[in-house]
């Protein structure tokens, strides 16, 4: 896709539509668009006056020019009230764009923000605006043999004249960030038969190879080495052996150093505690924690941030049963001397992230984050929308928190307290992997990994279980992998590097 920032009059690009937002408080069309009007005869405020047109978000109003303009179509394309007007409305409205040009055949756009006057920075809007068109032109169509063959070839994006410069930087971020998330989702979405552990690395070292990251494999029998017991004890029931991935990023002159840890379970049976059908069903999603860490990844390698060290690491393997896997009531020792005694062995992400988290934190970083698909718990406490955080450090959560409102990627606290770690005493050993409820399983699942990072080390904890996978679409997110929290993970790390 080629993307383009302008400063020019209106109609002077030649593009197949023309999308102008309209906020619900005008009532009127502004004087550009009312030139547009005259020169189609009025048909713009006669048809926005005959379907009752008042801006509401992600309702269009189509009008072709008959080649009276430039543009082949002007589409009003409501953004709702402006008092509410936000970053990700134009993320949303942008994918509705890309849902209209796909019915006009228009693969040439245009997208004006010039006159938009709401809170944010117009540079903002212009990345939020790419964002969308990329984030929804996305579909995973590898293994069919009808492909959808319609793109959005061309897009610009009308901008104030003094704002060109800061929006042509923040279009080029917004480009890699949208593309390092469809990446995410295209793994995400690729099936257990195809991505087993041992692909999984080497797409990592894929991506070391194409953006100069270090990347370090380790098998089952180095892992072991490490003391490993309770990632491994995950891993023994499958035919596809365990791949422990590190995969590093150097900016120049660093000042601070991140670990990110993704969950990497290529495919989830439950193991012995085996998951009915339903439940397993879509358990190759059971990685988009591990993906999204290569995502980020892919994003560092073009964005080159300076002042920043990054580290990936991902403990990918197979929960599956057979005559190896491990069972209730095995006591199993983790990397850090831990003992944790087995309640299920469908809470098996968990025992995985044990292993990862102690290897980070002897990366000495000064921040940890993990994104794991962990509890079904945590879609029951915030729905298929919303990622739950907790952690150790109030700052640093507050940091996500306040990244994922810019990013649109929603996510919202849960509270660590101490009557549920009660709840994850073992009766044989230091820890249990289930809590002794159903209730607040999400923060149970928390509170056990805070065993694995040492109190001194900040940590923030993303379960991203209900976000991670829709299976029936939202805003600009198609059916499948999302690519959550690619972009609110990035976005962070990009402001780390720039203090």
């Amino acid at each position: 896709m080629d993307i383009k920032v302008f400063s020019g009059k209106l109609d002077t690009q030649r593009v197949d539509a023309l999308f102008i937002p309209v906020f619900s408080e005008e009532k009127k069309l502004n004087e550009e668009v009312s030139k547009l009007d005259e020169n189609l005869d009025g048909a713009i405020s006669k048809l926005k006056k005959e379907q009752k047109f008042k801006g509401e978000v992600g309702r269009t109003l189509v009008v072709p020019t008959f080649d009276k303009l430039k543009s082949k179509y002007i589409v009003l394309i409501g953004a709702g009230s402006k008092k509410k007007a936000d970053l990700d409305i134009f993320r949303r409205i942008s994918a509705t764009a890309v849902k209209t040009a796909k019915s006009l055949k228009a693969d040439k756009i245009l997208f004006d923000i010039k006159n938009v006057d709401i809170r944010e920075n117009e540079e903002d809007i212009a990345q939020a605006v790419v964002e969308g068109v990329i984030l929804g032109s996305y579909t995973f169509d590898k293994y069919k043999s009808k492909k959808d063959e319609f793109k959005i070839k061309n897009l610009n994006i009308r901008t104030n004249r003094k704002n060109k410069a800061k929006a042509e930087k923040a279009v080029e971020i917004g480009k890699i960030l949208a593309e390092s998330q469809n990446f995410t989702r295209d793994l995400v979405n690729t099936p257990p038969n195809v991505i087993n552990p041992e692909k999984l690395a080497e797409i990592a070292l894929e991506l070391g190879k194409e953006y100069g990251l270090e990347v370090k494999i380790y098998d089952e029998e180095e892992c072991e080495k490490m003391g490993m017991g309770a990632y491994l004890a995950v891993a023994k029931g499958s035919a596809n052996p365990p791949r422990f991935i590190h995969i590093i990023y150097k900016g120049k002159k660093p000042k601070e150093k991140v670990a990110l840890v993704g969950k990497g379970l290529t495919f989830d049976s439950g193991g012995l505690n085996i998951k009915p059908g339903d439940y397993m069903r879509w358990m190759k999603s059971d990685k988009s924690g591990a993906c999204a860490v290569l995502g980020i990844f892919k994003a560092l390698g073009q964005l080159k941030p300076e002042g920043i060290e990054v580290h990936g690491i991902i403990a990918a393997a197979e929960n599956m049963p057979d005559g190896k896997a491990y069972r209730p009531d095995d006591i199993l020792t983790a990397k850090n001397g831990v003992n944790i005694e087995v309640g299920n062995t469908d809470a098996e992400g968990r025992l995985t992230l044990a292993d990862a988290l102690c290897y980070a934190s002897e990366q000495n970083p000064d921040l940890i984050i993990d994104m794991a698909t962990l509890t079904g718990a945590c879609v029951v406490a915030l729905g298929e929308y919303t990622a739950g955080v907790m952690g150790n450090d109030q700052r640093a959560i507050n940091e996500v928190l306040n990244f994922s409102q810019k990013t649109g990627e929603w996510m919202w606290q849960l509270p660590f307290n101490d009557m549920l770690r009660e709840h994850i005493k073992a009766p044989n050993a230091d820890v249990h992997n289930i809590g002794k409820t159903r209730y607040g399983g999400a923060i149970t699942a928390g509170l056990f990994l805070e065993k694995f990072v040492p109190e001194k080390t900040p940590w923030v904890h993303i379960d991203i279980a209900g976000p991670a996978h829709t299976t029936s679409g939202w805003y600009y997110h198609p059916k499948g992998g999302t690519g959550f929290p690619v972009r609110t993970i990035t976005t962070l790390l990009l402001n780390k590097s720039s203090k």
